[in-house]
């Protein structure tokens, strides 16, 4: 009986201790019941290429903070794809078509801001909840604005730019051609610097170094500003009509394409898709066959670093309206659809841990992007890069592009029409009214 009594009592001790257990392991953060215990399992993180290490690997920030990260959380692993920044629209696409979307993407800084149209497919998850109120505090308003949509914040922003003329200051010298004075110059001046340090160097009657080139693809804008100088722009205010077919606009944006078409201070490849041959054509040393591009401030660091250059950073040449005028974007990363709750928590801890205070200075210091954290420019990382303070400025210039939910289509149908103008098949003015008709249909009208 005594026995009994013992093995009775052990019993429901242990009852007991497992029940305890088991409640522990369903106790929330804040003291409630029903939740798991901490989520394990694999987390797909897309990036595209950044700042190279000594070995060339321009994944090699992601890759440690992935290390970082799983060596904190026992069982979770992060399978990091690597993605050309110019492939990531069309790749998404096709991923979220078949209903394959990462858990985590970023949003290229080029692009302006999140994808609306992604946010109405519902395939990306508000993340309202990973900040409290004083900790958003710290990004700046426009920051988080080009995040929020219909009251709700739909990523994390990590990173600011603008889009700045990069001069090459050898080749300004080398032709006897004085940059423009504070990095201000009217569209008269650029062109009269355009002609001049276009030239045949070795005399064989073909010409070697041309003034000015650029690239035109869906998705990137570092063209556009070009084609607001006059006080164009793509959409009206309140984004119910197409007017790139404004004399203003198509003005703008045939004098761009007629510095190949027409004067010949362009290489053949002006508006063509090579992003990467273009930057090259400016910045690698074996090259140097153009002497001005326009760049995200990306472009600085990297003209510091891998590319060295003794260059220059000006404003676009201002036009008709007299005002110069640039074209900002916001990196950040978002969250895709989470069917697990426990999962869900997990991706935001992840998008949390890559931007906090101290990874977006590094950011700027590195990748040269302004940040999206007050905390992290507090830490002045120009106090010694006067090309990047001197693209800092020009964030007052900055008009964003038109947040419509249909922007990506729109773009598109642009953007396909510009590249006919700088092929010489179409005018400015022809291929606007083409994209006229494209655009009003995804307007409604």
């Amino acid at each position: 009986m005594k026995k009994w009594l013992s093995l009775f009592l052990i019993s429901i001790l242990v009852v007991g201790l497992l029940a305890a257990c088991s409640k522990k392991e369903n106790t929330t953060k804040d003291g409630g019941e029903d939740s798991e215990k901490e989520w394990t399992g694999t987390i797909t993180v897309w990036d595209g290429p950044r700042w190279p290490d000594d070995k060339d690997n321009k994944f090699h920030w992601m890759e440690s903070k992935i290390k970082e990260f799983e060596a904190a959380h026992e069982g979770v692993k992060v399978d990091l794809v690597q993605v050309p920044w110019a492939e990531l629209p069309d790749k998404l696409g096709v991923s979220i078509a078949g209903q394959s979307w990462p858990d985590v993407a970023p949003v290229d800084i080029s692009g302006s801001a999140v994808s609306i149209d992604h946010i109405e497919q519902g395939v990306i998850e508000s993340v309202d909840d990973l900040f409290t109120e004083d900790e958003l505090k710290d990004f700046y308003e426009n920051a988080l604005d080009a995040y929020t949509f219909d009251g709700k914040l739909y990523g994390v922003p990590n990173s600011l730019t603008v889009h700045a003329m990069l001069l090459n200051l050898d080749l300004f010298e080398e032709r006897g051609v004085e940059p423009p004075a504070n990095g201000e110059w009217t569209w008269d001046e650029f062109f009269a610097a355009a002609e001049k340090l276009t030239f045949d160097r070795d005399n064989d009657g073909k010409t070697d170094v041309f003034g000015f080139s650029t690239y035109i693809l869906p998705g990137y804008y570092e063209a556009w500003p070009f084609f607001y100088i006059n006080g164009g722009s793509p959409l009206n205010e309140d984004m119910s009509k197409f007017t790139f077919t404004e004399p203003e606009a198509v003005e703008a944006i045939q004098q761009l394409a007629d510095l190949k078409l027409k004067h010949n201070v362009a290489p053949e490849t002006l508006g063509g898709q090579d992003v990467g041959g273009t930057f090259q054509a400016w910045a690698n040393e074996e090259q140097r066959t153009v002497a001005m591009q326009p760049w995200a401030t990306w472009a600085i660091s990297s003209a510091q670093t891998k590319y060295p250059t003794n260059f220059a950073v000006a404003n676009y040449p201002t036009g008709k309206s007299g005002e110069p005028v640039t074209i900002g974007g916001v990196g950040g990363w978002t969250m895709f659809h989470q069917e697990d709750e426990g999962k869900k928590e997990m991706v935001g801890e992840f998008i949390k841990f890559i931007s906090t205070t101290d990874e977006q200075f590094t950011m700027a210091t590195e990748y040269g992007i302004f940040p999206a954290r007050k905390s992290a420019a507090d830490m002045d990382p120009y106090k010694d890069n006067p090309e990047m303070k001197r693209a800092q400025e020009m964030s007052s210039q900055v008009v964003m592009l038109p947040r419509h939910p249909e922007w990506k289509k729109i773009d598109e149908a642009i953007q396909t029409e510009l590249q006919l103008v700088f092929n010489g098949e179409k005018t400015a003015e022809e291929a606007m009214k083409a994209a006229e008709k494209k655009v009003n249909e995804l307007l409604g009208e």
